[in-house]
């Protein structure tokens, strides 16, 4: 067994623990690998003769935990080229939930002005979504999100540290208008999944001064929790957008 492996595993042994399945134990192998970076989001993986022989298992067990994977998103397959880490998150826009008027173009992004920037401890709220202690610091923005220079969306966002200390002394005004990417970049973090609740409530004087609407406006509230390649939350963010332009469609089958 390949040295590198079994450390990459991180299970402290080379063989499935009683009770679990093989495939199940290389998709936990694989799985480590991934997440401390051997091989990073959008490169593909090596063939899988090759994969099989360096882990001694059989081709139909190495593509149960490759299965395994791309059903959790963390792999996906392109046919006719292989399989390949998932490249992230490159936005998850918000916009699905809204639409605004911005001349029929569903597919714009918004710009983004972070209005302010400061470390925080966490509340327990905050402690408990990011797997921190209570108190612990974070780095908390701000931002506004505009389409057509009319504000649309209201954002505070809660990031832990020091995972994303490369943000706190870095010039927002370079970070361009999505956010995902930047962690990528600069902070070598990768969103690949998030999970989002929606819910109505009121605009307070000075979130609808913000968004130029009135005290009181309805809005919906969208709180998102984002992940990384290891199911780490790393990203808490609520989102405040006017409720008359809420428009959510979903298939049932």
């Amino acid at each position: 067994m390949d040295a590198a492996f079994s450390s990459a595993a991180g299970l402290g042994a080379d063989q499935p623990a009683p009770g679990q399945s093989r495939y199940g134990w290389l998709a936990a192998s694989l799985r480590a690998r991934i997440t401390r970076g051997e091989w990073v989001p959008g490169t593909a993986l090596p063939a899988e003769a090759a994969l099989a022989r360096e882990h001694g298992v059989a081709l139909g067990t190495l593509r149960q935990a490759l299965a395994l994977l791309v059903a959790e998103g963390l792999l996906e397959r392109q046919h006719g080229r292989g399989t390949f880490v998932r490249a992230g998150l490159g936005g998850a826009s918000m916009l699905r939930f809204f639409r605004f008027r911005h001349g029929g173009d569903l597919t714009a992004t918004p710009t983004s002005t972070i209005l302010s920037r400061r470390v925080v401890a966490a509340v327990p709220e905050t402690a408990e979504a990011l797997g921190l202690p209570t108190g612990a610091s974070v780095l908390e923005l701000e931002r506004l999100r505009s389409l057509d220079g009319e504000p649309c969306l209201l954002e505070q966002l809660w990031l832990p540290l020091p995972a994303f200390d490369a943000l706190k002394d870095s010039d927002p005004a370079a970070w361009g208008d999505l956010l995902y990417p930047l962690y990528q970049g600069l902070c070598g973090v990768t969103v690949n999944r998030a999970e989002d609740d929606l819910r109505f409530g009121l605009l307070t004087r000075e979130q609808a001064a913000l968004l130029r609407l009135d005290a009181g406006h309805p809005c919906v509230q969208v709180n998102r929790r984002a992940f990384d390649l290891g199911g780490r939350c790393i990203e808490q963010r609520t989102t405040l957008g006017d409720a008359f332009a809420f428009q959510y469609t979903a298939q049932v089958r």
